[in-house]
């Protein structure tokens, strides 16, 4: 029986932002197909903290931390002529674990987590190859450059132009592309003519018995803030995340204030930069940073929101409010892949003053708050479990679950 080597850009433990949550919960799924040999990146002491649970988890693993400065990691990008991105993840130790796993061990599937580590499978492999790509990470770097300002604009758009090279080549290397929901994967196939029959959907899970009403109590501060509690949960020094907030407290709760004065917007997240930090100067917004466990700021809020201008993917953070039968008002960005429904799952508005009044609106009448949130609560156990996420993935992986032997499904 073969082996499994699993490349991610970050370590998958602890499951706590939306690319870890993902990348844990396939590894424990893959390391119920075969033996896996992990290697991954460590940012930060929590990463490092998860290590002993990666090692019951792994037949080996390589564990590197990842200390390079954006800027040299850029310099190298210039002098070679690669995206920032992949130089940003690339270190000697994770290529040579690579190729010793591949020498020693009977590896016949690598699954590539995010675009970045596709660098590190061998042009010689010759067994399967998964690429999980997630989103297009191009086209993210296009809206990038399109919003932004010189010097930075020209940068980002030289990401965008390289990073779409990069994605085509990986299309054409591996048996099988993965993204979070259809329409990424169509951006992807319109975007490149290489991708072709290779690409499918393998969208994102909620663990729902950890995400649950009742679950944990709320906090008691929040809990003890003005009303109605609006929460915004997420990475903090992640760029839309930081303008989604920005809007939250600039444009949105001040018009909610007009009718409810003591409402109040909670930024749930860990490493908020100074301009986060900044809005909690704000009237009625508040800014707690990373916390231990986000549900007990979920349980507190009586509205979660998710104005997000630009937005890749599948939104945990609306998935993880939607279990907890938190009424959940998002834009048309969050709401993408995730095919509940406007006005009985949660709310879909645009415009800053729309967003506003929808909030006002489950603040001003408690039935439709908890219709709303029961409602999201019984579609997120209906169509959102883990297990139905990832029910394909044996199949993409070349593996044969029921047999515990390799088959050959594009």
């Amino acid at each position: 029986m073969g082996e499994i080597l699993f490349l991610a850009h970050r370590m998958p433990f602890p499951p706590d932002r939306g690319d870890k949550i993902r990348s844990h919960h396939v590894l424990k799924a893959l390391a119920r197909l075969a033996p896996v040999h992990v290697a991954t990146f460590a940012d930060e002491d929590a990463d490092w903290a998860g290590e002993a649970e990666l090692v019951q988890l792994a037949a080996s693993h390589c564990l590197v931390a990842r200390r390079k400065p954006l800027a040299l990691a850029a310099l190298e990008a210039l002098a070679t002529g690669k995206p920032v991105s992949l130089t940003a993840f690339h270190a000697a130790p994770v290529a040579n674990y690579v190729r010793h796993v591949l020498a020693t061990r009977p590896i016949e599937a690598i699954y590539v987590f995010s675009g970045q580590m596709a660098q590190y499978v061998p042009e010689d492999f010759r067994g399967r190859v998964v690429a999980d790509l997630v989103d297009v990470d191009s086209a993210k770097f296009e809206a990038y450059a399109a919003a932004g300002r010189a010097p930075r604009r020209w940068m980002e758009a030289r990401e965008a132009r390289l990073l779409r090279c990069e994605e085509a080549r990986i299309a054409a290397r591996a048996q099988v592309s993965l993204l979070v929901s259809e329409p990424e994967a169509q951006l992807f196939r319109d975007r490149l003519a290489e991708a072709g029959k290779s690409v499918r959907v393998m969208g994102n899970g909620i663990d729902a018995r950890a995400f649950a009403p009742g679950a944990c109590p709320p906090d008691a501060a929040m809990a003890a803030a003005g009303f109605p509690r609006i929460v915004f949960t997420g990475q903090m020094d992640y760029a839309p995340n930081i303008a989604a907030v920005e809007r939250g407290a600039r444009a949105i709760l001040p018009r909610v204030r007009r009718a409810f004065p003591e409402a109040s917007l909670h930024v749930v997240g860990r490493n908020p930069t100074r301009a986060v930090e900044a809005l909690g100067t704000l009237p009625g917004v508040r800014v707690w940073g990373r916390v231990p466990d986000v549900r007990p700021y979920l349980a507190a809020a009586d509205v979660a929101l998710v104005p997000l201008r630009l937005a890749r993917g599948v939104q945990n953070k609306v998935l993880e409010a939607m279990a907890m039968a938190v009424p959940t008002v998002v834009s048309l960005g969050a709401a993408t892949g995730i095919p509940a429904a406007d006005g009985t799952q949660f709310l879909v508005r645009e415009d800053d003053e729309a967003m506003a009044d929808a909030v006002i609106d489950l603040a001003s009448d408690a039935g439709l708050a908890r219709t709303l949130g029961r409602s999201a609560r019984a579609w997120i156990e209906e169509n959102a479990s883990w297990e139905a996420a990832l029910a394909n993935l044996p199949a993409y992986c070349g593996f044969d679950a029921k047999a515990g032997g390799m088959c050959d499904v594009a």
